[in-house]
């Protein structure tokens, strides 16, 4: 027996109901820390299962950013600095980031409430994440508002990546599961990749 609904159905539901069922819908999504500092060096770390490749030349990555009212500080830091990281979360490393998701008011930096480790290179003011394994800087290019939510895609262009060698093919292709990184599903849901099957360019 299957279960449907249509848009009415989708609106009687509760909210967090109706969230958590959307949110699944999609399915498995890849999950990362984000982390930015304000124009005073202020740092701040939030958790994000909405990021997207948009693009290899050149490197373009994408983020869906929440209205300004429910997340204000990953996008005002990044629009104030230019600049901005993506950390993957590996399995050790779930619950911390998880809690990353939680509301923490201005000044309060999510590296030191959830237990992460700040890690900078020479002349870059915003920081990596020390306990992810593979990361990567990005400078803002576009933030594009979606008016039918007031959300914002926020597009990026890759500065600078780091990965442990073993991980990655001579033809570039990472096998991000020795790695560790995980996914998630839903709004609190969190799965771990394995190995993944690879066929040929497909021609007609």
């Amino acid at each position: 027996m299957n279960m449907e609904y249509d848009s009415s159905g989708l609106t009687g539901l509760d909210r967090f109901t109706r969230a958590n069922l959307i949110n699944s819908l999609s399915g498995y999504k890849p999950v990362s820390l984000i982390a930015t500092c304000d124009s005073r060096g202020n740092t701040n770390l939030a958790i994000f299962s909405n990021i997207v490749h948009l693009g290899a030349d050149p490197a373009l990555v994408g983020f869906i950013n929440r209205p300004r009212e429910a997340a204000p500080h990953t996008l005002a830091n990044i629009e104030a600095t230019g600049l901005y990281t993506i950390n993957h979360i590996h399995g050790d490393l779930v619950q911390q980031a998880h809690q990353t998701s939680a509301k923490y008011p201005e000044g309060v930096s999510e590296f030191e409430a959830c237990g992460f480790t700040p890690e900078y290179t020479t002349g870059v003011s915003v920081p990596y994440v020390r306990e992810s394994r593979v990361r990567y800087r990005l400078r803002l290019v576009e933030v594009i508002p979606i008016l039918h939510n007031n959300t914002f895609l926020v597009i990026g262009t890759i500065e600078h990546l780091e990965f442990p060698a073993a991980i990655v093919d001579a033809d570039g292709f990472l096998h991000l599961d020795q790695a560790g990184s995980q996914v998630s599903l839903g709004i609190d849901g969190y799965a771990a990749v394995g190995p993944v099957s690879r066929f040929p360019y497909a021609r007609p």
